[in-house]
Parts: structure tokens; C-alpha cells; sequence
């Protein structure tokens, strides 16, 4: 149970954290989403930062939907969107917190 409640703190610690730095940015750009994209690929430092986290998320897109397909935990699909609206920070945890539930 103890290690349940971790998994949701850090799913929201994972949503969270990184949505101020987004936010503060966009703020500071009048909200434009391209220029966000555009510094994702400003050097080879960020870009290879961004290809590691896109592939993390597609793994752990596959890992939900095949999991999801054995255990029918539908509500774990969540943790897809979460992951590619706000980021694997978030989406990681909150897939451990539904696959962790007692069964």
C-alpha cells in the first residue's frame, strides 16, 4: 500500500514539476508551442534528450496496451495520455499505480 501511495506521488510530482518549467517558458514566448518544439532541437544535447524520452514513451505505450490486453485493467490506459500530454515523469508512476492495485 505504502509502495501504491509512492507511485501516485510521483506520478503527481511528475506532472507537476515539469508542467511549471513548460508553463514559465510559454509565458515568457506568448504560448507559441513552436518555439517550444523548435528548442527541443536547438543542439545535439536536447535533441538526443528528446529522442530518449519519445522512445520511452512509445515503450511504455506498448508495455500499457499489451498488459492492458492480459490483465483488462481499462483504467490504466489513462497513463497513455498522461504520458504524451504531460511526459513519462508522469505517465511511468501512474501506470505503476493502476497495474499495482490489489487484485
Amino acid at each position: 500500500m505504502l509502495l501504491r501511495a509512492l507511485w501516485l506521488a510521483l506520478a503527481f510530482w511528475g506532472a507537476v514539476h515539469p508542467m511549471y518549467y513548460f508553463s514559465q517558458y510559454l509565458m515568457a514566448n506568448n504560448w507559441d508551442i513552436g518555439l517550444m518544439i523548435d528548442a527541443w532541437y536547438v543542439n545535439d544535447s536536447t535533441t538526443g534528450l528528446t529522442w530518449d524520452l519519445t522512445i520511452a514513451a512509445i515503450t511504455l505505450t506498448l508495455w500499457i496496451l499489451a498488459e492492458v490486453a492480459v490483465r483488462r485493467n481499462w483504467l490504466a490506459l489513462l497513463a497513455i495520455p498522461a504520458t504524451f500530454l504531460i511526459g513519462v515523469s508522469c505517465g511511468l508512476p501512474l501506470y505503476l499505480f493502476f497495474r499495482s492495485r490489489p487484485i
